[in-house]
């Protein structure tokens, strides 16, 4: 049976042109890794995986890579209705500078993971290497199925957006066009494979796509915000800070604003988009913490600054929540600068980084599923961890993403509740993930189970599961230690509001099903755990001793 992790022994060998010239450990017989291309490989390798994608995503492009997962911003508007229902003016503002905060602490300290050990797993991998011994194999399974199913939702989830924006704004500009749940498949459908073509077809050009859709995140943002912020009707300072409302008709105001502040943490999802795609960035052990912390701080900012400007520009609420559109913020743009090609425009920048959203998180789920199943955790292992000889990319994998989001689309037909429930996985599932691989970091810390690694090899050690490493990002102490508390404190919160109906007193049409969504996860990946898994998953596979 393979142990989680073996130490890989790198014999001295000459220098290559990139190290050349440069310092060397002749005490330890071991030469100095200096090369960007070769540390990466040699973390990967420590942790026992064979570098098989290819590194093409530097800083720039994986920031916008990961912005565009997270559009926050856009976000805001998107989902400004089940912000403002639950908590008004007032909550809508102070749950996202909370949610802000939690998330950065959360990620922080995924980072300091990440450094530890940069491979696609991500999560499950990283509670393979932290958890007990006699409980590591079944947990980093769980965890392994509850990420890959909060990936999958979550392309669903972008896609379905995308198709009903696409809606939005033809109703909005046609009074006697009725949206059909159909349509809105069929408009889903044809952005999945907009996504697949991109990750697929033209791949090596998603580096220089991610960093083009940067410029528009920024660019776009200010498109919309000089004209809302300049030719919007004028709101309250008084109103905007100060008044809570309780749409949901809870008891108290502190549950709706609770209830409310989970759509903000809707819009901070997919920091993690970096950790997938470790093993196709450039030196990931410093640029994966790097890339998750910049863009929750830009896309921060920008989501503050536009939730403070739709607030302030709101206008009449009633007409703008009773819009044809089923979006407020489309109204409110009409109201700002009239029904003219003006709003079109800036309701049309929302929709294509949506539709770019759907570039990025297709390609961070399909590495998640390809990572999972490399390590023999998912059904029909031996085909989705194959990669393409040619382009590097686990093709099989991004056309199973592709599949079962076009199959969930169906049930949008059917019901558009038992979709939008569906899709809720997206939170329960990552923010479980981060919950156990957290806290069980957390405690391996407090326990002082993390040992400094030696810089004669440039910092690069194995990170076993009883002898771990900390990489080359790390959060000083106290701090990190008081970081990793308050964001495990912070996601016990989220998860328990996050099975939450959005109503008081629900119906069957109104109520939240996500539980029975995860029960379900759980109770598949478990059975087929005992009567297959079991022998085939050992934890993260050696496949370099």
């Amino acid at each position: 049976m393979n142990k989680p992790y073996e130490m890989e022994s790198i014999e001295a060998k000459e220098p290559s042109t990139e190290t050349k010239g440069q310092p060397t450990s002749t005490e330890t017989g071991i030469i100095a890794i200096q090369s960007i291309a070769e540390r990466d490989d040699a973390m990967l390798r420590r942790v026992g995986k064979k570098p098989v994608l290819k590194r093409s995503f530097g800083f720039m492009s994986m920031l916008g890579f990961s912005c565009t997962v997270m559009i926050t911003w856009e976000g805001n508007l998107m989902a400004f209705s089940t912000i403002f229902t639950n908590g008004g003016s007032a909550g809508s503002l102070y749950a996202y500078l909370i949610t802000w905060v939690g998330t950065l602490m959360v990620f922080a300290t995924m980072g300091e993971l990440a450094s530890m050990a940069p491979t696609s797993g991500g999560q499950y991998h990283w509670v393979s290497m932290l958890a007990p011994a006699k409980s590591r194999k079944f947990l980093s399974y769980m965890i392994g199925w509850l990420t890959v199913i909060g990936w999958q939702s979550g392309v669903a989830g972008i896609g379905f957006l995308s198709g009903t924006l696409i809606q939005g704004i033809i109703a909005l500009n046609n009074a006697n066009y009725m949206p059909k749940p159909w349509q809105g498949t069929l408009l889903f459908w044809a952005a999945i494979f907009f996504a697949v073509f991109i990750n697929t077809v033209v791949s090596s050009l998603l580096p220089k796509v991610e960093g083009s859709v940067l410029i528009l995140h920024v660019l776009g943002f200010f498109a919309i915000l000089i004209p809302l912020v300049n030719m919007g009707p004028q709101g309250n300072a008084s109103d905007v800070f100060t008044v809570f409302q309780n749409g949901g008709g809870w008891q108290t105001q502190g549950v709706s604003f609770m209830i409310g502040m989970i759509g903000s943490v809707w819009n901070f999802l997919g920091a993690d988009s970096a950790v997938h795609m470790s093993e196709e960035i450039r030196n990931a052990a410093v640029i994966v913490p790097r890339t998750m912390i910049f863009s929750i701080m830009l896309n921060g900012i920008l989501g503050f600054a536009m939730l403070v400007a739709i607030l302030f520009r709101l206008g009449d609420v009633e007409i703008v929540f009773a819009t044809p559109s089923g979006f407020p913020f489309m109204a409110v743009f009409q109201q700002a600068v009239g029904a003219n090609g003006g709003a079109d425009t800036m309701i049309a920048i929302v929709i294509v980084l949506a539709i770019s959203a759907t570039i990025s998180i297709t390609a961070s789920a399909s590495r998640m599923t390809w990572s999972f199943a490399r390590d023999r955790g998912l059904p029909g292992w031996k085909y989705l961890s194959k990669v393409d000889s040619r382009t590097s990319i686990p093709v099989i994998a991004v056309g199973l993403t592709a599949t079962i989001s076009c199959l969930l689309a169906l049930i949008n037909i059917g019901s558009t509740t038992v979709f939008s429930d569906l899709i809720s996985l997206t939170i329960n599932g990552l923010f479980t993930s981060y919950f156990i691989g957290n806290s069980l970091f957390l405690w391996r810390r407090l326990t002082g189970k993390i040992r400094n690694g030696n810089e004669s090899d440039g910092g690069l050690r194995n990170v076993e599961s009883d002898h771990l490493v900390w990489g080359p990002t790390r959060i000083p102490e106290p701090l990190g230690t008081i970081v990793n508390f308050l964001g495990c404190v912070w996601m016990i919160v989220v998860l328990f509001f996050s099975y939450w109906p959005t109503a008081n007193d629900p119906t069957p049409q109104t109520m939240n099903y996500s539980s029975l969504m995860v029960g379900a996860t759980v109770i598949f990946s478990t059975v087929y755990y005992l009567v297959w898994a079991k022998k085939e998953y050992t934890g993260p596979v050696i496949e370099i001793s």
